[in-house]
């Protein structure tokens, strides 16, 4: 299974669960809330084999103190998102490194850590391997590379970013600082460059999408989709699409 927990600004942590190995990606929000997100899709916390991080701003590292320092989960890293967590926290959960560029196994599971554009420090996207299913997650990045169009071919479920619509952002009442942040090259992807990008990976096998990260302010599930829904439309391309809800448990997919 596959389910996005939360995505958005207050926090963010996505499920992958096979028979044989459950993670999360990311742990943005409290236990608390984790604990419950998890009951409702029937598994339980102590089922988590292990957390992986693609960046460490708080709204994806927020519970990692808890879990990975006091609770013992591992938590997978590469090494400078791990060096960034230890300051941001200071204390050290059980890290496991990995290189970014370089694929990892754990459990059933093979992940394939790649750089994305983005303010942190070795911030990365991943395409997970399970059997015959590839799932790419993505997000969190201001520009889609050629390296991110290239990794994220011939999944057949993806989760990409979709977090504003470019002109909702220059009319918000936000100081310049920040409109200049998200809408630079390592801020975060427009409801357009998200289409662009899905465009370039649209192919027979591909499942199911989720939008993430969308802005609460400066987006909306109807017009993210709107976007999304006319690009696929102009290619003739029957792809299912749903939002991954900062709020509340998104739609879930069976791997």
């Amino acid at each position: 299974m596959f389910c996005p927990l939360a995505s958005g600004s207050k926090g963010n942590a996505l499920y992958i669960g096979t028979r044989h190995t459950k993670v999360l990606i990311d742990a943005g929000i409290s236990t608390r809330m984790l604990i419950k997100k998890l009951s409702e899709i029937n598994v339980d916390l102590s089922d988590i084999d292990a957390i992986v991080v693609t960046h460490e701003h708080t709204d994806h590292i927020r519970g990692i103190a808890k879990l990975g320092c006091k609770m013992g989960f591992p938590v997978f890293a590469n090494s400078e998102t791990a060096r960034a967590i230890y300051e941001s926290i200071g204390d050290a959960p059980k890290f496991k490194i990995f290189s970014t560029g370089e694929k990892f196994e754990f459990g059933d599971l093979e992940f394939d850590p790649f750089s994305i554009q983005h303010d942190a420090m070795d911030p990365v996207g991943f395409t997970i391997q399970t059997g015959s299913v590839k799932i790419g997650i993505c997000a969190d990045l201001g520009f889609a590379t050629t390296l991110v169009t290239s990794k994220l071919q011939k999944c057949d479920y993806l989760y990409l970013e979709a977090n504003h619509q470019v002109e909702m952002v220059h009319a918000c009442p936000r100081p310049p600082v920040y409109k200049q942040r998200v809408l630079s090259r390592l801020g975060h992807l427009s409801n357009v460059q998200s289409a662009e990008l899905l465009q370039a990976l649209l192919h027979p096998k591909l499942k199911h999408v989720h939008l993430a990260h969308l802005s609460g302010e400066c987006n909306s599930p109807e017009l993210a989709k709107k976007v999304i829904q006319e690009m696929l439309d102009a290619q003739k391309a029957s792809v299912e699409v749903s939002i991954a809800h900062q709020n509340e448990v998104s739609r879930k997919v069976i791997l």
